[in-house]
């Protein structure tokens, strides 16, 4: 795939999400819901954290919206209670299926 292709892809997926039904998130609420289903649990506020490369507070102001939406839910950890856990949902599983399915789609169309 060429650059010019994978930004078209990249566009043209966006440009159907923002254009449909599903809820419109950012590329950071993406990127942690992504982290969050595509890498092995537990996952952390804090290893998020680390993991993108930004502060605590901006993992907790994306992870309330997506929490609002039902995509991803919290716990603390009963080991440690320090630590609250992100776990993953069946709305979120199946908010991830959809983009898949979407990205595939686009994807024959180049």
């Amino acid at each position: 795939m060429s650059a010019g292709q994978a930004l078209k892809l990249w566009h043209d997926v966006n440009l159907h999400l923002v254009r449909g039904n599903e809820p419109d998130l950012s590329g950071r609420q993406i990127s942690i819901l992504l982290t969050i289903y595509l890498e092995a649990p537990p996952h952390t506020i804090r290893d998020l954290a680390a993991k993108l490369g930004v502060s605590k507070p901006v993992i907790t102001r994306a992870l309330d919206s997506m929490g609002k939406l039902e995509l991803v839910s919290r716990r603390r950890d009963e080991r440690d209670r320090r630590n609250v856990l992100v776990q993953r949902t069946v709305k979120g599983a199946l908010y991830l299926e959809r983009l898949a399915d979407l990205v595939g789609n686009v994807a024959k169309t180049l």
